[in-house]
């Protein structure tokens, strides 16, 4: 795609249009957090330039927030920090997709250095809209699938990123292993955003190969997830995948499955602090970081975002010795929820396991 030079005083006027325009749609930055993940190391030169970044997240969630987070704080670590070398334009059109396709128009007009697409509803959003700016994702399921790069090799084009590809077998054992006697799991999705569906089908084909049914129900929005969730009578577990409608709503399944003595197993770390019974999920942190060290490639040395392969958390093993709170993946349970939803924790899952609740 050719673009026009804009004179100055032009494209002045856009950045305060873009400033101007985001303050509607623009969440609170939750506080920064102490990464323990892997940083890039810091080798950029604080003088040289100062970098522009637009980043969106679907909507304000714990889990999204820790990947904002982890990156932004890699990034510092790696030489780009905030006020000195880079500035962060972070935007959150909160599920509107009028308001982020709007972002994506701003992020274009503002001629950002890069931008950063946390979760797929945004990267695809970005990916239809700026082609002339480097993209790094975060939070994508499957970028194939959804027709965000040609592999995840060689993404192609302007994007690369990292994935949430989730576990699935271990996330379906661990149901096993809370309830064994299970026969029925009911799982409630997102119908419009493609992650969901995805996880959806591929929990409900792994659990179906073991032997056991699957109940689902389709929400369009966060406020439907409790009626859906008791719509799912006689089920004996619930499983939600990184659901960013559902996962928003976690607390309404919660109530649910404990009015039905049930457990929630989860792939959202987060969720377990709210209440489920258990997660077998990406470091999200982590998953941050990762994307980072992309950016970094791409800003710091030249490369090109299409030719450096998708991350895939899933893929990644913890460093011999490293703090466990970086690993790639993480087991998590809340002891109080289980009991809340009439089950045991196993004791060698709990020797394994990051304690909550």
């Amino acid at each position: 795609m050719t673009t026009r030079t804009k004179k100055p005083a032009v494209a002045a006027a856009m950045l305060l249009v873009l400033a101007a325009t985001m303050t509607a749609c623009t969440s609170t930055p939750a506080p920064t957090q102490t990464s323990t993940a892997d940083a890039p190391s810091s080798t950029t030169d604080s003088t040289t330039k100062m970098y522009n970044i637009g980043i969106a997240q679907i909507v304000s969630h714990p889990s999204l927030d820790a990947i904002r987070q982890g990156f932004e704080q890699c990034m510092a670590t790696a030489g780009f920090v905030q006020g000195q070398n880079v500035t962060y334009a972070e935007q959150n059109p909160q599920g509107d997709m009028a308001a982020l396709t709007q972002i994506a128009n701003n992020f274009k007009s503002a001629k950002m250095d890069m931008v950063v697409a946390i979760t797929t509803p945004v990267a695809q959003a970005f990916a239809q809209t700026i082609t002339d700016t480097p993209i790094i994702f975060a939070g994508v399921t499957d970028p194939v699938s959804a027709d965000l790069v040609k592999s995840w090799d060689a993404p192609g084009g302007n994007l690369t990123g990292t994935s949430d590809y989730p576990p699935i077998d271990d996330q379906v054992k661990l149901i096993t292993d809370l309830k064994p006697d299970a026969k029925t799991v009911g799982i409630v999705y997102s119908s419009g955003e493609e992650n969901a569906q995805q996880q959806m089908q591929m929990a409900s084909d792994a659990l179906a190969k073991i032997g056991l049914t699957v109940k689902t129900a389709a929400v369009t929005n966060s406020s439907e997830v409790q009626q859906a969730a008791a719509s799912l009578k006689g089920v004996d577990a619930f499983y939600v995948g990184n659901d960013n409608t559902v996962v928003s709503a976690i607390g309404a399944l919660i109530q649910v499955a404990e009015q039905q003595k049930v457990p929630v197993i989860t792939a959202d770390p987060d969720s377990v602090k709210a209440g489920a019974t258990a997660a077998y999920a990406v470091n999200q942190t982590q998953m941050g970081c990762e994307a980072a060290k992309l950016a970094v490639q791409v800003l710091q040395d030249g490369k090109n975002p299409g030719d450096l392969p998708v991350v895939r958390m899933a893929d990644l093993k913890a460093a011999p010795g490293a703090d466990p709170a970086s690993a790639p993946l993480q087991l998590t349970v809340n002891v109080t929820a289980a009991g809340r939803q009439d089950v045991t924790i196993p004791a060698d899952l709990l020797a394994t396991a990051t304690q909550v609740g």
